[in-house]
Parts: C-alpha cells; sequence; structure tokens
C-alpha cells in the first residue's frame, strides 16, 4: 500500500479471522469465548444452497457456542444412515443400514442449510462484544517475529499475534504462511440442489453408491430433502440442460424412487471435486481451518465437521496459552494445533478417498475392496458400533 499505513491496535491477546464460511464464522465466537479479541475480515458471498449434515459433536459445539437455540425450526434430525450399492458391479456390497438409536443416541447430527446456518452464526458475531467485523478483502500479509500484519482493500490494516486462515482451499494466507498442500482433482462433478418429494424421508439419510461416485439424499424439514449428486461432468453438463420436469424424471430415476416424486426446489450448484491435504496445518502465526486445511469428496459428512473441529482445537489451545500469560503466536501452540489436527484429517481424507476411487475404478479387486469394507461395517456389535462412533467423530460417547 503506498503512503502511510494506519493499522489497529494490538493487543497481546488479538487474532484476525480471515473468511466468512461457516468454519471461520464459528472459530470467530469459539476464540472470542477463549479470551481472545477477535477481529473477523471477509465480504459477504452469494447464497450457498448446498446444506450442511452436523453431526452429534458439531451440535454440541454449536451449543456450547450458545447458538443451538437460534437453529429450532431450521434443521432436520438424522436418525439413520443408509448406504445402497448401486453400481451394477459383479461383487456387490450390502446395504447397510446404521441407526442412532444404537448408540443410546436420538440422532447422528442435523442437516441445516448453508445459508440459513450462516445467518444464525452472523447474529450471534453482531451480539459477541469480543469481536470486531471488517467488511473487506485481505489483499496481502506482513510476517514478523511477533505479529502479522495484515492488509486490507477498504479501510487501515488489521495487526495480530494470530491469524485464522479461513480463507478456502485457495487460501492465500496459507501460500504466505509457506505451507506447501498436496493437491489432486477427480472426473467428476457434485451437482447440488434441493428437493420436494411424495414420499417421507423418515429422516433417513441415503448415500447411493454409484459408478460415478455417491448419490445422496438428506433430509431436510418437512418432505424436503437436499442432494448432492457426484456424476461425470458430461453428466453435470447434460443435468444443467434439463428444464425441472426432465430433471425430476431423471433424479427419480437415479434415486430408484426411493423418496417417490421428486420436484427440484430452488438454485442448483455444480462443484467439481477435489481433494487437498497440506504438510502442516499452522506456521509463523497463521492456523489453517476449514478448506484452508482439508478439501475431500462429499462421502460420510466430514466436511465442515472436520472445520468446526479444527476451531474448536485452535480456541482451546488460546484459551491455554492466554491461560498461562504465553504468547498465542508461539511455535509451540502452532506445533501443538499441527499434531492435533493431522490425525483426525489425514485419516478421513484418505478414507474418503479410497471409497470414492474404489467406485471410479473398473477393475474387480477395486469393487471387493469396497464391498468387504462395507461388509464389515455392517457387522452388528461392537464393531459395527466404532465404525459409527468414528463415523461422527471426537466427542461421542455411547450411552448405554
Amino acid at each position: 500500500m503506498a503512503g502511510q499505513i494506519t493499522v489497529q491496535d494490538l493487543g497481546q491477546n488479538s487474532v484476525a479471522v480471515v473468511g466468512g464460511g461457516p468454519a471461520g464464522l464459528a472459530a470467530s465466537l469459539a476464540l472470542a469465548r477463549a479470551g481472545a479479541q477477535v477481529t473477523l475480515i471477509r465480504k459477504r458471498a452469494g447464497n450457498d444452497n448446498r446444506t450442511t449434515a452436523l453431526l452429534g459433536p458439531s451440535m454440541a459445539f454449536l451449543e456450547e457456542l450458545g447458538v443451538a437455540e437460534g437453529l429450532a425450526g431450521k434443521t432436520e434430525p438424522l436418525v439413520a444412515m443408509r448406504i445402497i450399492d448401486d453400481t451394477g458391479a459383479l461383487i456387490k456390497a450390502p446395504t447397510l443400514m446404521f441407526r442412532s438409536d444404537e448408540l443410546g443416541l436420538a440422532a447422528f447430527g442435523h442437516n441445516i442449510a448453508n445459508s440459513d446456518l450462516v445467518d444464525v452464526l452472523e447474529r450471534a458475531i453482531s451480539a459477541e462484544p469480543g469481536i470486531t467485523l471488517r467488511e473487506a478483502l485481505a489483499v496481502g500479509a506482513e510476517i514478523m517475529t511477533d505479529r502479522v500484519r495484515i492488509e486490507l482493500d477498504d479501510g487501515p490494516a488489521v495487526e495480530a499475534r494470530l491469524v485464522i486462515a479461513s480463507d478456502g482451499r485457495h487460501s492465500k494466507l496459507r501460500d504466505m504462511a509457506g505451507i506447501s498442500v498436496k493437491a489432486w482433482t477427480y472426473p467428476q462433478t457434485a451437482v447440488t440442489l434441493n428437493l420436494t418429494h411424495t414420499a417421507p424421508h423418515r429422516g433417513i439419510s441415503t448415500e447411493f453408491h454409484t459408478k460415478t461416485g455417491p448419490f445422496t439424499l438428506v433430509p431436510m424439514p418437512g418432505r424436503r430433502s437436499s442432494l448432492v449428486a457426484v456424476v461425470s461432468p458430461d453428466e453435470a453438463a447434460d443435468m444443467a440442460a434439463m428444464n425441472d420436469s426432465e430433471l425430476s424424471v431423471e433424479l427419480e430415476r437415479r434415486s430408484h424412487s426411493i423418496l417417490g416424486k421428486l420436484t427440484p426446489a430452488g438454485p442448483r450448484g455444480a462443484w467439481p471435486l477435489s481433494g487437498l491435504t497440506p504438510e502442516r496445518f499452522a506456521a509463523k502465526r497463521i492456523v489453517l481451518v476449514g478448506e484452508a486445511g482439508h478439501v475431500l469428496p462429499p462421502i460420510g459428512a466430514q466436511g465442515l465437521n472436520l472445520g468446526f473441529r479444527d476451531g474448536q482445537t485452535i480456541a482451546q489451545l488460546v484459551a491455554e496459552a492466554l491461560g498461562s500469560n504465553d504468547d498465542i503466536g508461539s511455535e509451540n501452540l502452532l506445533s501443538a494445533y499441527s499434531r492435533a489436527r493431522s490425525g483426525d484429517v489425514r485419516t478421513r481424507t484418505s478414507v474418503v478417498d479410497i471409497v470414492n476411487r474404489t467406485l471410479l475404478s473398473p477393475l474387480l479387486p477395486a469393487d471387493a475392496l469396497r464391498a468387504a469394507g462395507l461388509g464389515v461395517a455392517g457387522l452388528s456389535g461392537p464393531i459395527r458400533r466404532l465404525v459409527m462412533r468414528q463415523g461422527l467423530g471426537a466427542g461421542v460417547v455411547e450411552r448405554a
């Protein structure tokens, strides 16, 4: 920036969060509640037509943040998850039905429209005295020994002891911190839209495994569901060219009419699939949260749930550092964050990647591997319950 740079006052507990998606918003709230003075830097994005299945630990996190009450009436409980092999493979995996009451839970989680989730989090942020909102874009950063200066496209720069990079899969802050990534693409596109249907969903999320990827119907309030159909780019283009009546017929065929007659409701989206993991999750006073630190296909509802655990983890570490009067951007804290998130993120990314690639592979051994894995997951008793607990993530305790 030319001329004299005006900088906001720096405090020992100052944190800058860059990015206004759900992961960044939740992290901002968690950090403020942990005692940090947070500056949230974001530009409002367009409406997101997708939904998110918030699993049990994520719902508990939102309750801790005091926003669960605002979600009332906007979510649908997920009482069961069904996986159906629709690949047409010679070796077919068994149909699996996991029910939350097997773990003594009322629901595995709740599905919510991303736009509703963002609205609820933004209202909480506007009422939080520990958060200053800057409606601006981060256009540059200077990393110093004891702080990071973030230059904005509008107004004074922001300095902070710690920066949360929640600026997406193409994170500029991640690049500025010198964190390299392993990135890859898939020959798939996720088509997203919401639907109304004539048959009740009964709180059951259904994931068809097809030769192009998962075709997933997730319950919404009433006789509505959200759809993520992972298809080839050519099929995605064909779907985009269909009118609502044509698309309804095509989706009923792909869903085997499991929810009766389907009617598209609202805008459609199309998202090329890719994957990403970083070499580490923090460096030079910058920590990665959300898609800045992990990108994976939409299998098993892992994406945003991982992002919420990112925010929860860094908030816990910051609270401990502030309680001990330690530097919240120290190498010790950054290393602790990387260690804490590495196993969770890498394990889940690897599992989702393997499942997705076995769907795409034309080879018989891949079908056998997938069928065997799902067969083990469907076993009764402790193994089955272990699979369910691992799928839900950290913090799930079986009750009786």
